[in-house]
């Protein structure tokens, strides 16, 4: 744990998330982009149902999630972080909140849709815990129920755009939250070996005794390899496309076509559960 002399704590790997007030006021976000993306490409790929149970993994401070409850469906929503998990329940009532990891998450009954959003299956990085995870989310849902993913795009890392903004230079983000500027320095780089994108960060503020480092990475999967970790975790792929998405510019619903060429710097799955 690393402590400053005033402001917020580093408990785990993520300021921000170990912070869900300072996550939130950094990120202000309703929760509506993405509860429309799933909500649409549910009805474009879904079969016939009622009302939908849906589990989120990967919850976060409960956004999206309240979102989609609040248009009828059943929601249960997991995330690794107990912080993140006493935050959601302490401000969006009518969902359940679970502490929950991805590779074991199971739910009591069988769901109809399960999403993963903002890249959090890129924070496993090791083969067997995708599968084990992409198994735990079929295990979850009913035969011919829906995953939906989003995440960064490895295959954005390939083209000369990709490594300009990703890679070119350190960035700087301040954020003012209850009367402090909290300055963020962040410098990204290629781990070739371990296919991951490495992240280190610095934070400072007024009272802080020394920086708070973070060190991060996420996965780099490709489109290829993805459809295969898909196949193993009992999944068949319906759609593979970089935009349009909740992220992208322009963002969902955009003109409707779902956009293959995979230059882009999102990468937005819909699978379907293999029937046994």
């Amino acid at each position: 744990m690393t402590r400053s002399d005033s402001g917020p704590e580093l408990v785990g790997e993520n300021l921000l998330t170990d912070n869900p007030a300072l996550y939130e006021h950094a990120f202000p976000d309703t929760g509506e982009r993405n509860a429309r993306f799933v909500r649409d490409l549910v009805e474009r790929f879904a079969e016939p149902s009622g009302r939908r149970a849906l589990l989120d993994v990967g919850c976060g401070t409960g956004r999206d999630a309240a979102r989609l409850a609040a248009s009828g469906y059943a929601v249960t929503a997991v995330d690794i972080s107990e912080r993140m998990i006493a935050y959601a329940r302490a401000h969006r009532p009518g969902v359940r909140f679970e502490v929950g990891d991805a590779r074991t998450v199971r739910t009591p009954v069988a769901v109809d849709v399960v999403t993963c959003l903002g890249s959090t299956l890129l924070h496993l990085h090791d083969d067997s815990d995708i599968v084990a995870a992409l198994t735990s989310f079929a295990r979850c849902l009913r035969p011919g129920g829906l995953l939906i993913l989003e995440m960064r795009s490895g295959a954005f890392l390939l083209t000369e755009r990709g490594r300009r903004e990703l890679l070119a230079a350190e960035s700087v983000r301040r954020v003012e939250w209850e009367s402090r500027t909290y300055t963020a320095r962040t410098a990204l780089r290629l781990d070739l070996p371990e296919q991951l994108l490495r992240r280190q960060r610095a934070w400072t503020w007024d009272g802080c005794a020394a920086p708070i480092e973070e060190r991060t990475a996420w996965r780099l999967l490709f489109p290829r390899e993805l459809r295969y970790l898909l196949r193993l975790g009992g999944f068949e792929t319906l759609a593979l496309f970089d935009a349009p998405g909740p992220l992208t510019e322009p963002p969902w619903p955009g003109a409707g076509k779902l956009a293959t060429d995979l230059v882009g710097d999102r990468l937005h799955v819909v699978a379907r559960r293999v029937r046994s």
